[in-house]
């Protein structure tokens, strides 16, 4: 029988475009540069859907590489993407709302050859929720209370 968890946050808005995020008992800041209206105390809600992702390939990684016992002494990963903001900010509505292409670099610092690498990384993508989640269409409900 499948292990199935519940993950759940609360967020609300705090000021200008300040947004307060609360993980079980974590707290987190969203917020925009001043430049765009905000106060900078955190990172954009674009930057934290990366860091979720890069976050995720390592978290993965790591239990690949103990599961594997591969001898893996470091895992780094960066992410980058190009989004058009006149979408988000409602001034058109072409191409898409979301990045045209997100680029994941993984570097993998370990006892392994190039093909090992290639492999280990397939694997962590292939069983990393949030890529899942990137790569193939989810539902989201939204209900209005």
């Amino acid at each position: 029988m499948a292990t199935v968890k519940t993950v759940k946050i609360n967020s609300k808005w705090i000021e200008k475009n300040l947004i307060e995020v609360k993980a079980r008992e974590h707290t987190v800041y969203v917020d925009q540069p001043e430049a765009s209206g905000g106060t900078n105390k955190g990172p954009t809600p674009l930057e934290y859907l990366f860091a979720s992702l890069a976050s995720c390939f390592i978290t993965i990684g790591l239990i690949v590489s103990r599961q594997k016992q591969l001898k893996v002494n470091g895992l780094s990963v960066d992410v980058e993407g190009d989004i058009d903001y006149d979408v988000l900010l409602g001034k058109s509505k072409e191409p898409r709302a979301g990045f045209y292409k997100i680029k994941v670099l993984v570097k993998v610092d370990g006892e392994l050859t190039q093909q090992e690498k290639e492999e280990f990384v397939r694997e962590v993508e292939s069983r990393c929720p949030i890529a899942d989640n990137l790569l193939n269409p989810t539902p989201i409900e939204v209900v209005v209370e």
